[in-house]
């Protein structure tokens, strides 16, 4: 059985994509391919079928990381094929709780940085970087890339839990 994860941001045309582009990076390094799915998408629909954007691309291809990426909006009927949801600020998350249908549904809902191991001395909110340059986009992949590796060591122990 595929385990399914969603990464949540607002417009999903920067930080959901990109936290999607380097999961399903760890994903394929762990051999996890097949068992673990990965996509994004966006609380609102204001960018609906554009793809990432320009800096965010950029960014990501830099450090070596696929995108292929179409944007789109969540929408709470998802809830019931999903086992994690990942929220990328805690606005996202509120958003998300909001929607979801019931309370096991709204428990699937983290905070990606809620995985990362080092700490959180400015809090768990990845920063929009939409409005700023590329340093922004930068230091969105280095919060994003810090996080993935807890985030990845939850998802297998989920996925080892059901095959067990």
């Amino acid at each position: 059985m595929t385990y399914r994860v969603c990464f949540v941001c607002s417009g999903n045309i920067c930080r959901s994509p990109m936290a999607e582009a380097v999961f399903r990076a760890r994903v394929a390094d762990a051999g996890l391919d097949g068992l673990v799915e990965a996509d994004s998408a966006g609380t609102g629909g204001w960018h609906e079928g554009e793809g990432a954007d320009p800096r965010a691309v950029s960014v990501l291809t830099a450090h070596g990381y696929a995108v292929d990426h179409t944007a789109r909006q969540f929408h709470a009927s998802w809830f019931s094929r999903l086992d994690l949801v990942v929220a990328l600020d805690s606005g996202h998350l509120r958003e998300l709780h909001r929607l979801a249908p019931t309370e096991r549904d709204a428990a699937k809902v983290r905070l990606l940085r809620s995985y990362d191991p080092a700490g959180h001395d400015g809090g768990l909110d990845v920063p929009d970087p939409y409005y700023g340059g590329r340093d922004g986009f930068e230091e969105c992949l280095e919060m994003v890339e810090a996080a993935s590796d807890g985030l990845l060591a939850a998802v297998r122990e989920q996925v080892e839990g059901r095959a067990a």
